[in-house]
């Protein structure tokens, strides 16, 4: 007698992709709409963020997070959610809390390294730096981040937590997974990049293909935190420090006249696409992006369960003891 809940389970996993980027597609172009209608744009990279951006930002960074939970719950029922989205604290704490720590070391030695290219070629106009202000800035910052966070997990669910994982079945996809996961988050950014959002000035021809670099370089570097970590909360303190304080870096260390470029510096541009390929390569050959093997499904007959954790998750739980809460 033929099984149906192994037989749709496969119809399941490949559906739940394609819905979740419909959803949080949808989403944001219907957050981004207000803006769209009323002819925004963004012209300067020094340019403050009005209210109504902000509201619109806001609500579009929620997008991948309540499409994925809709697809764990409507298309790919079965499971928890946190375990599904990997949305817990890394165990145990000590390691965790370096995790966490390292999501911010991370992007910011990166964008160190970018301004310091961007500097050493001319393309950066790097200003007289004093400690006081540094400082100042930085503690700032920290506290932007931690404001910030809800709204990157509403990012970092759906990408990190949801589509990564169900892309990367098998070793043979685990390429194809960070390169449409990649494509998908540049181009989900598609109604912000129309309006200049992450290149200011920019047509949406110069735009697109740079946020596709972009993104398909900095996605191995959150996927790298959130597999060592077992959690998304690592990469969601990186992408969070990406677009707060690695953008605040390029604008605080930059010449007071100087005209800011996202092309020509920071991780946004070509100084960053050099560092982001560095680390990504010397990741990829020392084997860190590579995801664990599935566990085989419990359940006698069946297909293991829709929304499961990233693959591998579920093994290494089994040999910890004390993560039977998760």
């Amino acid at each position: 007698m033929t099984n149906h809940s192994s037989a749709w389970g496969p119809v399941r996993r490949r559906r739940g992709p394609v819905v979740y980027l419909a959803v949080a597609c949808l989403g944001m172009w219907v957050a981004m709409s207000p803006l769209l209608i009323s002819g925004f744009r963004r012209g300067d990279m020094r340019e403050e963020t009005g209210a109504l951006a902000e509201v619109c930002i806001a609500a579009a960074m929620f997008a991948p997070a309540v499409a994925a939970l809709l697809v764990l719950r409507l298309v790919e029922p079965g499971g928890r959610v946190r375990d599904a989205l990997a949305l817990r604290w890394p165990r145990p704490w000590r390691r965790g809390l370096r995790d966490c720590l390292l999501g911010l070391a991370v992007p910011a030695g990166l964008t160190v390294a970018a301004l310091a290219l961007g500097s050493a070629t001319g393309s950066y106009p790097l200003a007289e730096l004093r400690w006081g202000p540094v400082l100042g800035w930085a503690g700032g910052a920290m506290v932007q981040i931690v404001v910030s966070l809800p709204l990157f997990f509403g990012e970092e669910l759906g990408w990190q937590g949801y589509l990564f994982p169900r892309l990367a079945r098998g070793g043979a996809r685990q390429v194809r997974a960070y390169l449409l996961t990649g494509c998908a988050f540049a181009l989900w950014h598609l109604p912000t990049l129309l309006m200049g959002g992450q290149y200011p000035g920019r047509p949406w021809y110069v735009s697109v293909p740079a946020m596709l670099v972009s993104c398909t370089l900095i996605l191995p570097v959150f996927t790298w935190l959130r597999l060592r970590s077992e959690s998304v909360l690592p990469a969601v303190l990186a992408h969070a420090f990406v677009s707060t304080a690695s953008v605040g870096m390029v604008k605080q260390f930059a010449a007071p006249d100087a005209a800011l470029d996202p092309l020509y510096m920071g991780l946004a541009g070509w100084p960053g696409w050099l560092a982001l390929s560095a680390l990504v390569t010397v990741l990829a050959v020392t084997g860190r992006l590579r995801v664990p093997p599935s566990t085989p499904s419990p359940t006698c007959g069946t297909s293991a369960p829709t929304g499961q954790p990233l693959p591998g998750d579920s093994a290494r739980a089994a040999g910890k003891g004390a993560v039977s809460g998760h």
